[in-house]
């Protein structure tokens, strides 16, 4: 039995498309240094300030308190320039220090420490004018204007109360050139409507024409592409539950001060963020944190609360997302969340991992079984995207899928290549407990195989069952000749507040979290270790374990591994 061949057209296309984003992204960046374009940002002039943006994220005092006195503390590394110190004046230590320096998130912190705040943020924002103020390809490219302007926006009513009449000016003058600037550009569509939605809330905080026709420009693009962007069930287009955290924050900010200038937003506005509020709601799990799939973090809780604050919903959350492709079980003291669709496609898989089946386990509160949490935001290789990043089953040492690399991957964006296409789960709720039954084709081109995963919680027994096992594409006999057989994994990869014992029997693992309650992994792989692995939070890794179970599968017959986890008595 041979597998199926791999189609070559679709690869070649993306070639080309590559290679034509390449050639725009190069054209883009040469008109962008063109002197005439940025005469054409300074049109029309602006007339000061309006309304006051509001960034419902959470304020750390403890951060700004430190931002007083020089101390940048950013993307995991700290940065000293004292109190009237010029961070922008002195090498980063790292580029992703420098693209949170840029992107100006600190602001949201120090201009809220009263009056000093707000003038330290002016003194800084004009250090970083004097250095960078004027277009190249790092401090104004798309990794960092768009944050920036969102930032400067929602600071910029703060900052002016404090700055003297000219300073009000420059203020109003560089903010409006830098949302012209982000407004204009085409690259990375998946983050087209987010620069979208910055681009009017910039808009609201400018007064006159120069605010109106921002305003304009972005509820045309939000219209448009919003009902695109956000399912009915609330999940964002990249299937990334933080993706979808944000863009609700960013919206909620945009909706509110729509209502400061006494305008009303796209009925898809209010729509969108209706769903993206219920899809944070049944992503947040009893940790208080998100769901980590697909390019998306844990999140601390109380941003969480933050952006749920709005929210007067009330009730359980539903226990799947049909449209996401999500699907929770909750009970026994367990909660599971298994990722069970494809990986978004096009422009949204920019950020997409070949992670499909990929589950999360959590023990009441403690988060014992998770993924690496891979982000765009993270300092961290392209390999985390990869089907050995989550916990689920892979095959031969590959991946059901690949992100783009070289020039290819610089002209259109990393998407995901090769990823499952078809997938299929069937849910099925009783008093005793409730199944999943999964499929992927991920491993059809390459090795003829289907990935089967079945998941029972016995809610009478309080344990979790679990099942996963490959079978061929083509049903019929055994083929003649030699046998074929290939080795599979399954992974469980823990969270860093979580640890696992290998016991005697060389089989069982003991899995703890934090509250020290001990759950039974029990399975019938041949071979079991415990392995390093890393989870990522706030962009940066911590170390952690994984449990790796190995086992083979024949070619033409098959293969399985079954696997159990149930409390541990005392």
């Amino acid at each position: 039995m041979k597998p199926p061949r791999r189609d070559l057209v679709g690869p070649a296309l993306t070639v080309v498309r590559g290679w034509a984003g390449a050639a725009r992204r190069q054209g883009e960046q040469e008109w962008f240094g063109n002197p005439l374009h940025r005469m054409m940002l300074n049109r029309p002039a602006v007339e000061g300030f309006a309304a006051n943006p509001r960034d419902r994220r959470p304020v750390n005092n403890a951060e700004g308190r430190r931002l007083l006195q020089g101390i940048f503390d950013l993307a995991g590394t700290r940065m000293s320039v004292g109190a009237h110190g010029d961070p922008f004046d002195k090498p980063s230590p790292d580029r992703a220090f420098a693209v949170a320096l840029h992107r100006m998130g600190w602001l949201h912190d120090l201009v809220a420490q009263e009056d000093a705040g707000p003038r330290a943020a002016l003194r800084l924002i004009f250090d970083w004018k004097r250095v960078f103020g004027r277009w190249n390809g790092f401090s104004w490219g798309h990794e960092v204007l768009e944050r920036r302007v969102f930032n400067l926006a929602c600071a910029a009513r703060r900052l002016a109360a404090v700055a003297s009449d000219a300073e009000r000016a420059e203020l109003a003058t560089d903010l409006a050139r830098q949302t012209r600037h982000l407004a204009d550009i085409s690259i990375h569509p998946e983050r087209a409507l987010q620069r979208a939605v910055v681009v009017g809330i910039a808009g609201c905080a400018l007064a006159g024409e120069a605010g109106e026709q921002l305003i304009d420009r972005s509820m045309a693009i939000l219209q448009a592409s919003l009902p695109g962007a956000v399912a009915p069930d609330g999940m964002h287009a990249s299937r990334s539950p933080q993706a979808g955290l944000e863009l609700l924050f960013d919206l909620l900010t945009l909706d509110e001060a729509l209502h400061q200038r006494g305008q009303a937003g796209p009925d898809e506005m209010g729509r969108a963020i209706d769903r993206l509020s219920a899809a944070a709601r049944f992503f947040t799990l009893p940790d208080g944190r998100l769901a980590s799939f697909q390019g998306g973090e844990a999140v601390p809780a109380a941003r969480i609360a933050a952006a749920l604050a709005h929210d007067e919903s009330a009730g359980p959350p539903p226990m799947k997302a049909p449209h996401g492709g999500y699907y929770r079980l909750d009970g026994a003291g367990l909660t599971l969340m298994l990722d069970g669709a494809a990986p978004a496609g096009g422009v949204w898989s920019a950020t997409a991992c070949a992670q499909t089946l990929g589950i999360e386990i959590l023990a009441g509160a403690d988060r014992l079984v998770t993924g690496c949490a891979w982000s765009p935001d993270a300092a961290a290789p392209q390999a985390l995207r990869l089907t050995d990043g989550a916990s689920t089953a892979s095959l031969s040492d590959a991946s059901a899928g690949e992100p783009l690399r070289g020039l290819t991957a610089w002209g259109i964006g990393p998407r995901l290549e090769g990823a499952a296409k078809q997938v299929d789960v069937r849910r099925h709720d009783a008093d005793a407990g409730v199944w999943l039954e999964c499929s992927h084709d991920g491993w059809a081109a390459d090795f003829g195989l289907i990935h089967d995963r079945r998941l029972y919680l016995d809610l009478a027994a309080g344990e979790l069952r679990g099942e996963d096992a490959f079978r061929p594409v083509l049903e019929g006999p055994p083929a003649d000749g030699p046998r074929r057989y290939l080795p599979f994994t399954v992974r469980f990869h823990l969270h860093p507040d979580a640890r696992a014992s290998l016991a005697r029997d060389g089989k069982s693992v003991l899995l703890k979290g934090p509250t020290d309650q001990g759950w039974w992994l029990r399975n019938d792989a041949v071979s079991v270790s415990v392995e390093p692995s890393a989870h990522f939070e706030n962009g940066r890794p911590r170390r952690s374990t994984q449990v790796v179970l190995t086992g083979q599968v024949r070619v033409d017959t098959g293969g399985r591994i079954r696997w159990k986890m149930s409390r541990a008595e005392g």
